[in-house]
């Protein structure tokens, strides 16, 4: 039962009726068309538009409309309805009758379909905070049960300095608390009723606007009718952050991915988020992390696609905006479920802590150190890393460490080289060392991971 057509002498193509139908996926917002049309009727009676007995009778048709769609999911199946709202009204009327085809007045769908989604995005976005903020918690758990793991940290690729495998964990963590960040400024820009503006030019009877706002759970509501019919701004503001924590976590998969490998093995996956080969036996692939690398590139599309879709409309509703729902429900599921599946990777994750010491330890990571021994010996930082570069290559010719190097060849290219500097050359002491805050030093470290406990109880 389509909401228009008085004015038509004829039906809608069959094609294009399918074609413009988005019943297929914009029924994920049934529960929130529902709670929106029951505050709506409530509002009609204190603008005296409906009696209350009359809505009575359509709160009890919705719950009943609520209640059957959760208990026989196949049920909505059964129709080809334009969309959500459609589907509401016409079976709100198979169950209540006339007072159905009163709820609507003053009422568009184009403020109908704005307050459904800021109702979505509002509810889904708790989900994806709680599912974010897990995220956090294992990594930290992970940096918990290794306080004195130790990670070669790389540059370009390259081994470059030893930092602590709770440091690098927290790097992820302050990636998290960041998206967080950006997702509570953005839910708040989306707590705005735009219920009430009709279909752009405000609705012609007397509603409670602000009374509606506080019993839908909005904090404000929209000023300017026309804005609020047609802004989807809090729309790519999700899709944005989703793209961005989509970045962060195919950043993070790719680092598991390279690290679990044979060239690596600095950790080991567990073999609930691995699949085999379907040819060679002896296969463990890193599967589960290869989807959310994958993943992230729908992300990012997403992202576009709304972007593409809203840069040449008009004021104000335009049936384009029909096309952010897709992108949308693809974002956050997506997001939902990368986020899951990366939380059960992290706390299945085994670290060889041996092999990652040896690797902190191997590659010339304490040259910088060095440096810096001589920094404090007076030399000019320049001066000093030209003279360690020197250092390097006699290592690699004499087949040695910095450590292991004796020191008559030290002194053979610089003579502020004393017996002292083998002591700034232990791993712990290059820890240590770091000790400006947001440093590698262990102490600063251990602060770091309770300040980012607290951070992510408050996220």
């Amino acid at each position: 039962m389509p909401l228009w057509g008085g004015r038509f002498n004829e039906a809608p193509d069959a094609f294009f009726a399918e074609f413009s139908s988005s019943f297929r996926y914009d029924r994920r917002l049934l529960v929130y068309d529902v709670a929106g049309s029951r505050a709506w009727a409530f509002a009609l009676v204190r603008a005296g538009v409906l009696k209350l007995d009359e809505v009575k009778r359509i709160a009890r048709g919705l719950r009943m409309i609520l209640k059957k769609a959760r208990a026989e999911p196949g049920w909505l199946d059964q129709y080809q309805e334009e969309d959500v709202h459609t589907f509401v009204e016409a079976r709100l009327f198979e169950m209540v009758g006339e007072p159905a085809l009163r709820l609507h007045t003053g009422r568009s769908r184009n403020d109908q379909v704005a307050l459904d989604v800021r109702l979505y995005v509002k509810d889904r976005c708790e989900s994806l905070r709680k599912r974010t903020i897990e995220l956090g918690h294992e990594l930290l758990r992970l940096a918990e049960r290794h306080p004195e793991a130790v990670l070669p940290g790389y540059t370009h690729l390259r081994r470059a300095q030893p930092v602590l495998l709770a440091h690098y964990l927290l790097a992820y963590v302050e990636m998290l608390l960041r998206d967080l960040s950006r997702m509570r400024d953005m839910v708040r820009r989306a707590d705005v009723l735009p219920l009430g503006s009709g279909a752009l030019a405000g609705t012609g009877y007397p509603i409670d606007r602000e009374r509606l706002a506080r019993r839908l759970g909005f904090r404000e509501f929209s000023s300017n009718s026309m804005d609020a019919v047609s802004d989807r701004d809090f729309v790519v503001e999700l899709l944005a952050f989703g793209a961005l924590l989509g970045v962060h976590l195919s950043r993070l998969a790719e680092d598991l991915i390279l690290y679990s490998s044979k060239e690596f093995e600095l950790l080991v996956l567990a073999d609930d988020v691995s699949t085999g080969s379907s040819l060679m036996p002896q296969k463990k692939n890193p599967d589960s992390l290869e989807l959310i690398r994958g993943k992230c590139g729908r992300l990012i599309g997403n992202l576009t696609s709304a972007l593409t879709m809203l840069k040449g409309l008009p004021m104000t509703y335009n049936r384009d905006l029909q096309e952010d729902k897709e992108p949308l429900f693809d974002t956050v599921e997506t997001l939902e479920g990368c986020l899951r599946v990366a939380s059960t990777v992290v706390r299945g994750l085994k670290v060889d802590v041996e092999k990652c010491r040896s690797a902190a330890c191997g590659d010339f990571t304490n040259a910088t150190d060095l440096a810096d021994y001589l920094v404090k010996k007076g030399v000019p930082f320049r001066t000093a890393h030209k003279i360690v570069g020197k250092v390097v290559l006699a290592c690699i010719e004499h087949k040695s460490d910095l450590e292991q190097l004796p020191l008559a060849i030290y002194r053979q290219v610089s003579e502020h080289f004393q017996e002292d500097l083998y002591q700034h050359l232990t791993l712990e002491s290059s820890l240590g060392a770091h000790a400006v805050a947001g440093g590698t030093s262990p102490v600063l470290v251990a602060v770091a991971l309770k300040r980012a406990h607290k951070q992510l109880l408050k996220a």
